[in-house]
């Protein structure tokens, strides 16, 4: 399978040394979880999207400091192209960002949550399995970085994952996209480096909590399985 990842940021500067920037993040996992993976980048941020939707087989976001609802060009044609995809029928996994535009695109809603920053480990349960959740499992320990979250869903959604800080962490739109909110490219290790580069906007409190939720493993290695699973299997 051809993947092409559209990139929606960079790594800061000052991280990249120790972490690498996204392209370095997402071509190590999917190595890890399919070595035979043909994988693609274009910066979506720079506005260099495929000229043609059918240049890959499926598609995939990184995430972004951005907000969905940011007025910036390039974060406008990415959901004309995301609608594009949709309504030709190719997979599409939409992580963090991706996920909430995946919403905005399609007849959503995606707002700054009250609750605040959602930073370190989140526990979700999943709600609705699916065959290609391969191998199973009932809840995910996943990465999280976001204050946006999906508040109205799309047409043809359903919910399969969430928790009572983010209701809706995982969906499926339709037969061919999913989103999910957490981060499995992030390391444990580069969810601290990120958090504590953000002290400036988010409170010692919570910066406190989401550290302290990094002692648990990740299960990132399966939520990027998943959706790989869920991309090879949209026709």
């Amino acid at each position: 399978m051809k993947l092409g990842i559209l990139i929606c940021d960079q790594v800061q500067p000052q991280l990249q040394a120790e972490f690498g920037d996204y392209p370095d993040m997402f071509g190590d996992i999917l190595h890890k979880v399919d070595s035979t993976l043909e994988v693609v980048y274009f910066s979506a941020i720079n506005q260099q999207l495929p000229e043609d939707i059918q240049a890959c087989d499926a598609y995939m976001t990184s995430g972004s400091r951005y907000g969905v609802n940011d007025e910036q060009p390039w974060i406008r044609e990415l959901e004309t192209f995301i609608r594009q995809l949709y309504k030709a029928g190719i997979g599409f996994a939409g992580i963090c960002f991706g996920h909430q535009l995946i919403a905005t695109s399609l007849g959503g809603r995606v707002e700054k949550s009250p609750k605040g920053w959602g930073i370190g480990i989140a526990f979700s349960d999943v709600a609705a399995p699916q065959s290609w959740m391969s191998p199973m499992k009932n809840n995910i320990n996943i990465v999280v970085s976001h204050q946006d979250q999906i508040t109205e869903l799309p047409p043809e959604s359903q919910v399969l994952m969430g928790n009572d800080f983010c209701p809706y962490s995982m969906i499926k739109v339709g037969d061919n996209f999913v989103g999910l909110q957490g981060h499995p490219e992030f390391s444990r290790a580069y969810s601290y480096a990120l958090m504590d580069s953000r002290r400036d906007r988010i409170s010692a409190e919570r910066i406190e909590q989401g550290s302290a939720s990094l002692v648990h493993q990740a299960d990132d290695l399966l939520a990027m399985q998943w959706l790989v699973n869920f991309l090879k299997q949209v026709k």
